[in-house]
């Protein structure tokens, strides 16, 4: 569950720097000159209405034209100045803005993986996708505006406040009240609607991974006639997002509204004051012109400013909506370090009981154990709690109560890349990335050379697969294995866990969809599998039974039996018994 977070119309700005400082903080010389950029150009910006000023005030002292063309020359090349280095500040600021934000992609995207099945049970891919490239887009985007034009405008405001000082107290003290009172109520109403920009960028997550699932199970839907139902969803998602960005758009009216009572006020207080000291003989023609030059000036800026306070409520929401995923802790964590030998490794459940719901428990007081070297049979019904049994052996979750033991040692102090690298899997269902072959094979790990890839592929009869490839190993796959057949796919998750060579496999009927010849290859190939190593047989037919040493039965989390196959296969009272004679495919169905 997400940590209490800070009401939205409270978020401070300290909430933006931290998600990001990480990644900022490595690139402060380009960070630096950005900064530097930045005030150079609000110099050049402060410097030319000064040479305009003095223009106009030397023309109408008819000063030589050589002089009033020099004054035009400076403008025009201080204008074209600005304009470089306003490109410049916008380069760098992108720059940086974009490097940091993928830095957070990545911290975010390995936070996410890393956090307990719970979470990812709750969340669907396209949501955490469009809260992790969605949201950091927003923020990169207005990170680099951020820096070059919202900053800039404040800088600018009170560059102008200061030079207005120097041509005349009264004028710099009227447009410090104004820049204050102005700034005030822009920060008033900055955050009026992050509430409901919040709301939308949750209802755009939502959108998303509602998509997602349909368009993943587009066969099912369009099978069982359910088309009219998700069009219906589709419109109820997108009448959400309506009513979230109407209401934040409607709320985001009273800063324009702010704004240009601000910016009207500004025109009104130059065009007053320059005619007061004017005709009073106190300023000149050309810094009347002044006054309402730097009020001009800050027209865009205003402007600018106001486009950046909306901007700054959905961002907030962004930010929000991060930051509480970035404070999500996983319960499941790396013990103190359990040595995991490379050999085969015993395991034992102690009085284990766990549960995925507090109402539902699945495992209830289950003990066994599994000598090094041997094969447990996993029998039971659906929902019995086989699938549970591998989770927790993952470590994908932490038993509630009892204690799993790996090689003697307690399963909650090893280091999870340690003990996911001594156990593997094979299923029925093999996950194929839109990678390389040498990628799909490896698990994008470059530590393992191409000569033991070709062996391993050679030893599982796929050499005359692997000879039809255009580029070998670089030969791309397709996302889902478009292309292979169910036995090669089969076989392609077999390459994997001879790669990893682990101590402990987990094997859950990975033969029972396929042809009766390539079931033979396939069945060839769990032999060598198994040899030498520890197995959790998770069974559903008669023929992978014969492998166990031991065979465990679940009845609704407990063990209903346990024992040694031979021995129970000869036992007519056995429960184990009765499934032989009556066929496993019937009665576990």
């Amino acid at each position: 569950m997400p940590p209490p977070s800070a009401k939205p119309e409270s978020l401070p700005l300290r909430a933006y720097w931290d998600l990001l400082q990480t990644h900022v903080r490595p690139q402060w010389l380009r960070f630096s000159g950005v900064i530097l950029l930045l005030f150079t150009s609000i110099g050049l910006q402060l410097l030319n209405p000064q040479i305009m000023s003095r223009f106009i005030d030397d023309a109408l002292a008819a000063k030589p034209l050589n002089l009033l063309m020099y004054s035009a020359a400076l403008y025009i090349l201080i204008a074209l100045v600005q304009q470089g280095v306003s490109v410049g500040v916008t380069y760098l600021g992108e720059s940086v803005a974009w490097t940091a934000t993928n830095a957070l992609r990545g911290e975010l995207a390995r936070h996410c993986l890393a956090l307990d099945m719970d979470f990812h049970n709750q969340h669907t891919p396209g949501e955490l996708i469009e809260r992790i490239n969605g949201d950091i887009t927003q923020m990169a985007a207005f990170f680099s505006e951020f820096v070059v034009t919202l900053l800039g405008n404040l800088l600018l405001l009170f560059g102008i406040v200061i030079v207005l000082y120097f041509q005349d107290w009264r004028v710099g003290l009227v447009f410090t009240i104004f820049a204050f009172a102005a700034l005030l109520a822009l920060n008033t109403v900055r955050d009026i609607a992050m509430p409901d920009w919040k709301n939308r960028r949750q209802a755009d997550a939502d959108l998303v991974g509602f998509l997602e699932e349909q368009l993943s199970g587009t066969e099912d839907v369009r099978s069982s006639g359910a088309a009219g139902f998700v069009i219906r969803k589709l419109y109820h998602f997108a009448a959400q997002i309506f009513r979230h960005d109407r209401a934040a758009n409607g709320k985001g009216m009273l800063i324009t509204i702010v704004v240009d009572t601000a910016f009207t006020i500004g025109l009104l207080l130059a065009a007053g004051m320059g005619y007061w000291l004017y005709t009073a003989g106190a300023i000149t023609v050309g810094v009347a012109y002044l006054l309402i030059r730097y009020i001009k000036l800050l027209e865009g800026p205003f402007w600018q400013m106001a486009h950046h306070m909306e901007s700054f409520q959905t961002i907030g929401a962004c930010v929000q909506r991060l930051s509480e995923l970035r404070a999500l802790r996983p319960r499941v964590r790396d013990g103190a370090g359990l040595e995991l030998p490379a050999r085969a490794h015993s395991l034992s459940f102690d009085g284990v009981s766990f549960a995925y719901s507090a109402e539902e428990p699945v495992l209830r007081e289950l003990s066994f154990e599994l000598r090094p070297g041997k094969a447990l049979g996993l029998l039971g019904r659906t929902g019995s709690g086989k699938s549970t049994v591998a989770r927790l052996v993952f470590r994908l979750y932490d038993p509630d109560r009892g204690t799993i033991r790996l090689d003697g040692g307690d399963l909650a102090q090893t280091r999870l890349q340690d003990l996911r690298g001594r156990i593997a899997m094979v299923t029925q269902d093999v996950q194929i990335f839109r990678a390389s072959v040498r990628d799909n094979l490896t698990f994008f790990d470059r530590s393992i050379p191409d000569a033991r890839i070709l062996e391993v592929i050679e030893g599982l009869g796929l050499s005359e697969w692997f000879a039809a490839l255009p580029k070998g190993l670089d030969s791309q796959m397709e996302s889902g294995g478009r292309g292979l057949s169910a036995g090669e796919a089969q076989l392609l998750a077999m390459a994997r866990v001879f790669l990893r060579d682990p101590g402990l496999v987990i094997l859950d009927e990975a033969s029972s969809r396929l042809d009766p010849a390539t079931e033979q290859r396939i069945e060839r190939a769990i032999d060598r599998l198994l040899r030498g190593r520890t197995a959790i047989i998770i069974a559903h037919r008669l023929g992978t039974v014969q492998r166990a040493d031991d065979i465990l039965i679940l009845e609704e989390g407990r063990a209903g039996e346990y024992g040694p196959r031979a021995a129970l296969a000869a036992d007519p009272s056995s429960r184990f018994y009765s499934l032989l004679q009556t066929g496993l495919e019937e009665v576990l169905a």
